[in-house]
Parts: C-alpha cells; structure tokens; sequence
C-alpha cells in the first residue's frame, strides 16, 4: 500500500486517520462507509440465519437479511496531506467483543442514529464517552421517517454540550463526507481543549 496517493504531498508530511463508523444494527454503516470510500470497500458482511433469530434484534429492520461480523474498512482522501481509514464496526452485541481492537489509535467516531429507534445508538455512545473518544451523531435521513432538527437528537439523546449532531444520507457521497469533515474538525477541537493549561487537570 502507498504511504501517500500518487501525485499528493510528500510521505512525510501525509497523515493517514483512523476513523471508526458506528451504531446500531441496520443503521447504514456499511451503506455510509462504501458510499464515500474511494477503494473498493472491504465489507464482512453475512446472511442472516434462522440460528440466529433468538439474538439478533430485527425490530424496525425486518427486511434487514446481513450483517457485518467484523468490520467493513474503507478510505477517503479528504485533502492532497490528509486521507481517512473508515472501519465500520458490527452493530449487534454479540460482536462487541471486537470494539476495543477497532478503538485503538482512533482519532473519533461517527455515531449513526436512526430517529425511529434512537435507542439502538445508546450503547455507542456510551462507548465513547467512557473512553472519551470524540464522536459526532449522524442521523441518517431514512425515506419516510420523520424529519428531526440536531437540537431534538440532542435532547433526546442526552448528548454533552458541544457534540455535534448532524444530518445525512448514507447513500450519498457529498452527504457523507460532510460528516467526516466535521467529525475531523470536532476532534481536532476536542484534543486542543485537552492541551490547554488546566483542562481536565481538576483545578
């Protein structure tokens, strides 16, 4: 693999991010992560079984026949210096166990929430706040759910101040990337504040 795209700046001054795509089952990370990656998506994606009927939750999801079972990966290059690694994490709990290898050296996350079951992004959330990792929430703009503003997502989810919620189309490129640029922002916010004199120190 290139340590930099053909004709972009320099190894030396190129960054590669690792960013992690989460939420709940059925929510649209795969969907985001191959709509906006620029290489042919790696997805782990597998057919849903009778087997696994008693643990997976298919509540709003019905017509939902995969599921990730490890991770889907992609990459964007946001500018000439600057490209993101996008690792969709698996949404149901029986695959949490891979969450912690997926976390580590990860710059933040996008928390996707689907407004008709809002719940299923609890558990991410949680996640990262305990782990303060930066995150933002997208809400992926489902065709026929009812259209909610950031401020209503906010409230709902008990969001700290200062997290960003924004709106999307996981099936649309500029949409998604909108996001990532955000999440990218966001995070260079968040680890700023962390440096200044006194933050987080208790005094």
């Amino acid at each position: 693999m290139r340590s930099h795209p053909p004709g972009s700046a320099p190894a030396s001054s190129f960054m590669a991010l690792k960013i992690l795509v989460a939420g709940g089952f059925g929510v649209g990370k795969t969907t985001l992560v191959g709509s906006v990656s620029e290489i042919r998506p790696l997805s782990t994606e597998e057919r849903l079984t009778e087997a696994g009927r008693p643990v997976d939750r298919l509540d709003g999801v019905e017509h939902k026949t995969t599921t990730t079972v490890a991770m889907d990966f992609g990459r964007i290059t946001l500018h000439d210096d600057l490209a993101l690694y996008l690792f969709g994490t698996p949404g149901q709990d029986r695959f949490w166990f891979l969450w912690d290898e997926l976390a580590q050296g990860a710059l933040g996350a996008v928390v996707l929430a689907d407004t008709r079951r809002l719940a299923d992004c609890f558990s991410a959330i949680d996640y990262f706040e305990h782990r303060a990792i930066p995150f933002v929430v997208a809400v992926n703009c489902f065709d026929g759910a009812r259209a909610h503003r950031p401020d209503e997502v906010a409230r709902a989810l008990d969001l700290d101040p200062g997290t960003p919620v924004l709106l999307c189309d996981a099936r649309d490129r500029a949409s998604c990337k909108e996001v990532l640029i955000g999440l990218v922002e966001h995070a260079a916010a968040s680890y700023e504040a962390r440096l200044r004199p006194g933050v987080g120190s208790g005094g």
